[in-house]
């Protein structure tokens, strides 16, 4: 077993004395080889193993009488295998093979009920078997179960899992058995359990049948009508808790139209700003051909005035001058007549027309410097909230 002391024997027949020999121990599939070497009534450990170091040792008494036997100490998983004893000089030799093992503890429950049989299910586990072990069950009587096959699943350690189920009816004890058993290491391990009578269920009659198929067609009704009530339950809940996340996506879209609307109205401001010096030159631009253009229609206005003066004079005096004339050629003083008046006429709507462009350049230029007047305004009052804010800061 692992962590034993073990003596692989060797004798030499017939008997002689061995301590002034020269002999080996070995093993063939390593290398070096060599397991403990002995010259002359010496240890050699030139070349010994790295893993026998320390462990290996022979008894120079027995040496005397031909037993060679080699003393291995804590053995290890990685002791097992088969061992030379060698004397070169005597060409003789002997083999023995080492077989380390190890044991471990069993683990057996009651896994369910089997109602097809009316029996119990048994499960039995153990873990850590070198070499692979084998696995039985037992009745009270340790009389053999019948079992399905063994799983045996071995690790990277090389150690052995085994496990088995089996289905028991009841008996008179009701008390079964699992071994575990290597028969090369002779070991062994078992463990014992006892089945209650109520773990096994006697057949059902029809009558049972029926109630029991009943039962279970009213519990899977109601389990449905459960079912539904919380699925709408659940639903209704679902739909009062998806209005708030579509608010508050609404408003979070509608927040994001405000940002928009906010980085828009700054590009426009800032646009506002830059434009603001020039547009407040063409502004006083324009109202500077506007007061030219008034101060221009103002003297045609008046000359327009003097001018109407004028002709009317001359049509005072014309008159006169025709009053005389009017009984002798009467069609020639209306033909005249109609022709002054249609010239006065003339006159009086050029005037009008003219008051009017004057009236019209007017409001044009009072809306000039009223713009200009709200753009300096504004200006003046940017101005002052700038410095309120230095000054806070």
């Amino acid at each position: 077993m692992i962590g034993d002391d073990v003596i692989l024997p060797c004798h030499l027949k017939p008997a002689a004395d061995a301590a002034g020999m020269t002999f080996e121990w070995a093993r063939p599939d390593l290398k070096p080889r060599f397991v403990h070497v002995w010259h002359k009534n010496q240890e050699l450990h030139i070349n010994q193993h790295q893993s026998f170091k320390g462990r290996t040792s022979v008894d120079v008494n027995k040496l005397k009488h031909g037993d060679i036997s080699l003393e291995l100490c804590k053995v290890k998983m990685s002791d097992n295998g088969i061992y030379r004893c060698f004397f070169p000089h005597l060409g003789k030799d002997s083999t023995v093979q080492l077989v380390v093992g190890t044991t471990s503890s069993l683990v057996m429950s009651l896994a369910g009920i089997d109602r097809s049989k009316s029996g119990a299910v048994l499960h039995c586990e153990s873990k850590g078997w070198h070499p692979e072990p084998e696995l039985l069950w037992l009745d009270g009587e340790g009389k053999l179960l019948s079992a399905g096959p063994t799983e045996t699943v071995r690790g990277p350690d090389d150690l052995y899992t085994v496990s088995s189920r089996v289905t028991v009816e009841k008996r008179h004890s009701n008390n079964f058995t699992c071994r575990v058993q290597q028969k090369i290491i002779n070991q062994s391990r078992e463990t014992q359990i006892h089945v209650p009578d109520d773990f096994f269920v006697a057949p059902c009659s029809s009558a049972a049948h029926i109630t029991i198929s009943l039962v279970a067609c009213f519990v899977t009704v109601l389990a449905v009508v459960l079912s539904v009530w919380k699925w709408r339950r659940n639903k209704n809940k679902t739909e009062t808790n998806m209005i708030l996340p579509r608010e508050n996506h609404q408003l979070m879209a509608e927040n994001e139209k405000i940002k928009d609307t906010e980085m828009k109205m700054a590009e426009i401001a800032a646009e506002l700003q830059r434009n603001k010096e020039d547009m407040v030159g063409i502004l006083m631009k324009q109202k500077e051909e506007f007061t030219n253009q008034k101060d221009k229609l103002t003297q045609r206005k008046k000359k327009m005035e003097e001018l109407l003066d004028a002709n009317e004079t001359q049509l005072q005096s014309l008159e006169k001058e025709t009053d005389d004339t009017k009984c002798n050629n009467t069609t020639g003083y209306l033909k005249l007549e109609e022709i002054t008046s249609n010239y006065r006429w003339g006159l009086i709507d050029g005037q009008e027309e003219l008051e009017k462009l004057v009236l019209n350049a007017e409001k044009l230029l009072q809306t000039t410097e009223s713009l200009v007047r709200a753009m300096e305004k504004k200006e003046v009052e940017n101005m002052e909230g700038k410095q309120c804010g230095t000054e806070r800061v």
